[in-house]
């Protein structure tokens, strides 16, 4: 955001879609990146091409800062006050655009299948191999948490404080190494083979259930020879999946009817007979869908936090001490602070007292906690929208030359500390969600659909913020979100994405009580399937 408007002298609005858009495009990636990868290349070479695409996008990103030709020329602060900055051109638009085109290539290969590529050098049937896959886990968002850091705070100062071209040329540089890295250890990987699009299985399933629309279930489900359901043998599967009673109308694709096997039992025609794995694969896919979609709207008030936030701050005092200046960019790096504090404290103090008091394993059902990320998503907004109204009064009443506000920039903290409770229960609680509850072989489609959540959001977002500014505008007043935030009322655009959290946390409640685990036999008669109950199974 501060690159796009302090360089590329671009307006706030046009800035914040301009990054809503490619964000979101970098989190649908990923679900692409996924089926390339498990259908067809593997995990490994999937990896490897986006690192080098990932690598070539910060190339041109960094080029668009060091060569003259690809920036607008520089702009004093008192220029930007008046808007007298001459803006970037088409072309260097298109520098810039294309190498983050380029970043989202590499994130479509990096994002779905990093952590199951890690997980594939474990084996899991061994007490050692689920040490080290949990170990795994603990180490790799450790070492996520420890970057987000750096990045929030050195590398943003480096941009912010000491020179644009540094502060890319550092990540490039360290893209480059760790591509090194990564294909150091080629020889020793376990590598997994692709085994086939498991949206082929989807179809298949579909289609021989439509086929057989018309033929009768038996009453009793558990009925020798009436349902396909072979061995799991020389699959990725590690767990089979009883039949169930939930969207029934799918279990007479796996119905068998006369001619559909062979002799050696196996099928003659995989669109017309499918197997109860197949179908109950679907009928999870099925179930998480209404909470997938929730979480859309969710992740919604998060994306402010790295646009309009910013945009906050930069009209604020910055500074600690009399020299140092704290960059706005790395205001984000509160949350991942709060997150650090507050999962060890969750998973060491407060699940052991819930797990007590409720008789669940994780304290909490994993519903549950995506709830309370969302609440506290909310009450994110509202707290921004309070600072931001007195912000905007002190800065009006206080007029300067830049529109600064006499009010410290550490009155955003408790906005941040809410968006960053909101990720330690929200974000990391629909992880765990879609990693537990999609089947075995389909987790890199499960974290690539994570990521097409905030896709999602980041569309919405730019969707609500193009209306509010179109709508809210009038012959005698700005719109809420104009350059001049001052003049302009983020505040109520601050309430109006609290009250879409409302609504959304409605419909979140709805579909959760009615959602049900993956694998727990007959879904509609068990009570104790269902998420939100306080002695569900996890």
């Amino acid at each position: 955001m501060v690159y796009l408007t302090r360089e590329f002298h671009l307006d706030q609005v046009y800035a914040s879609n301009i990054l809503n858009i490619w964000s979101g495009i970098t989190n649908f990636f990923p679900l692409i990146g996924a089926f390339i990868s498990d259908a067809y290349v593997g995990r490994f070479w999937t990896i490897a091409f986006a690192s080098f695409s990932s690598l070539l996008g910060m190339v041109v990103v960094t080029l668009t800062a060091w060569l003259p030709e690809l920036h607008p020329p520089p702009c004093t602060p008192q220029q930007q006050a008046l808007n007298q900055c001459v803006k970037a051109s088409t072309p260097h638009l298109g520098a810039l655009l294309t190498g983050l085109c380029l970043l989202s290539v590499g994130s479509a290969g990096i994002r779905p299948c990093s952590i199951p590529f890690g997980v594939d050098q474990f084996d899991p049937s061994t007490d050692e191999g689920k040490k080290g896959i949990n170990s795994f886990f603990n180490w790799y968002y450790t070492t996520f948490t420890v970057v987000l850091l750096i990045t929030q705070t050195v590398v943003v100062y480096i941009q912010d404080s000491v020179s644009w071209k540094i502060g890319f040329a550092i990540p490039t540089v360290c893209m480059f190494c760790s591509i090194i890295m990564f294909f150091v250890g080629t020889r020793i990987y376990v590598h997994v083979k692709p085994e086939g699009s498991i949206f082929t299985s989807i179809a298949q399933v579909l289609v021989a259930a439509y086929r057989k629309r018309k033929v009768e279930l038996p009453r009793e489900k558990h009925v020798d020879g009436v349902f396909y359901d072979p061995p799991l043998i020389g699959t990725n599967v590690l767990s089979k999946l009883p039949l169930t009673n939930q969207f029934r109308g799918l279990n007479k694709a796996a119905v068998i009817m006369e001619g559909e096997l062979n002799p050696d039992r196996s099928r003659a025609n995989k669109w017309k007979l499918v197997s109860i794995q197949q179908v109950e694969e679907v009928k999870c896919l099925a179930r998480i869908f209404p909470i997938w979609a929730a979480g859309i709207l969710g992740f919604t008030s998060m994306a402010q936090q790295g646009t309009f936030t910013v945009s906050q701050a930069l009209k604020m005092d910055r500074h600690l001490g009399p020299k140092f200046q704290i960059p706005a960019g790395s205001l984000g790096v509160i949350s991942f602070i709060t997150i650090g504090v507050w999962v060890p404290f969750y998973d060491r103090i407060m699940v052991p007292t819930l797990r007590r008091v409720t008789k669940h394993e994780g304290g909490i059902t994993l519903l549950q906690r995506i709830g309370i990320g969302m609440v506290f998503s909310i009450l994110s907004m509202v707290v921004a929208a309070l600072v931001e109204k007195v912000r905007r009064d002190l800065a009006n009443a206080n007029p300067s030359p830049l529109g600064i506000a006499p009010m410290s920039v550490l009155w955003l903290v408790p906005q941040l500390v809410l968006m960053g409770l909101c990720e330690a229960f929200n974000v990391i609680g629909q992880i765990e969600f879609f990693n537990r509850q999609f089947p075995d072989h389909m987790r890199s489609i499960a974290n690539a659909l994570f990521s097409c959540s905030f896709a999602g959001a980041s569309y919405v977002s730019s969707a609500l913020v193009t209306t509010v500014h179109h709508v809210t505008r009038t012959h005698s007043h700005p719109d809420w979100l104009t350059n001049d935030i001052n003049a302009g009322r983020l505040d109520y655009f601050y309430y109006l994405v609290a009250g879409t959290g409302v609504l959304n946390l409605v419909y979140f409640l709805i579909v959760a009580q009615r959602y049900h685990y993956k694998g727990s036999g007959d879904l509609q008669d068990n009570a104790q399937d269902v998420e939100l109950a306080s002695k569900g199974k996890s």
